[in-house]
């Protein structure tokens, strides 16, 4: 995997990042040499795979890393996290784990891709800010696919999951990618639709009344 540990000289305590990938159906982990030195390993010493991994979990935290995972596998979400992991020297690391979905060309998930960032000895206010940037920079892609969404519905009256079902068709009758398709939905429909009039007046009732309504 490529080494995702981009430094320069003003975020140099930002010392341990490294990225990894996980896919749904084979249930494949893959990491970079910064995340296989984290749990103690030489790049390429050892392959990852959830029993390795879950076996690294602090005590208190593999609980929740097992259902974490079993819910990634049933939902085919992406998951984020705060977490301990010792290493094989029995070193504890506390670590943030970021993750977005890899979707197909299709837009269906297959699996989840992200970093890991070695918390320890790192000022606290710098490590949320540098998480808080790659977390607002995965969810990027996903929240214009929910926007887009969201318009098609409203634009045609059909649920969400029908809605995507557009988007997947024309992804594939176009030959793009469900993101790219839905960014320009997003901005086409922000520059050139207008809605009339009384379209608009009965959203503005609905906006205004809405926490007075029974459904």
């Amino acid at each position: 995997m490529p080494n995702t540990d981009h430094r320069t000289a003003g975020d140099s305590r930002i010392r341990h990042v490294g990225s990894f990938r996980f896919l749904f159906d084979t249930e494949q982990w893959e990491w970079s040499d910064e995340v296989a030195e984290m749990h103690g390993y030489r790049p390429g010493e050892v392959t990852p795979t959830t029993e390795l991994l879950a076996s690294h979990k602090h005590p208190d935290d593999r609980h929740a890393f097992d259902e974490m995972v079993a819910t990634m596998l049933s939902r085919r979400t992406p998951f984020s996290s705060r977490h301990r992991i010792i290493d094989t020297s029995g070193q504890v690391h506390h670590v943030a784990v970021v993750s977005q979905q890899i979707l197909d060309d299709a837009g269906t998930p297959v699996g989840a891709e992200g970093f890991y960032l070695d918390l320890n000895g790192f000022d606290e206010e710098a490590v949320k800010d540098r998480v808080d940037e790659h977390v607002a920079r995965f969810r990027e892609h996903q929240g214009v696919i929910e926007q887009a969404k969201g318009m098609i519905s409203l634009a045609y009256g059909v649920s969400a999951d029908r809605a995507f079902e557009v988007m997947r068709w024309r992804s594939q009758t176009a030959n793009v990618k469900v993101n790219e398709l839905a960014r320009s939905i997003v901005s086409g429909v922000h520059t050139h639709i207008v809605l009339p009039d009384p379209v608009r007046q009965s959203f503005d009732h609905l906006l205004l009344n809405a926490h007075q309504s029974d459904n």
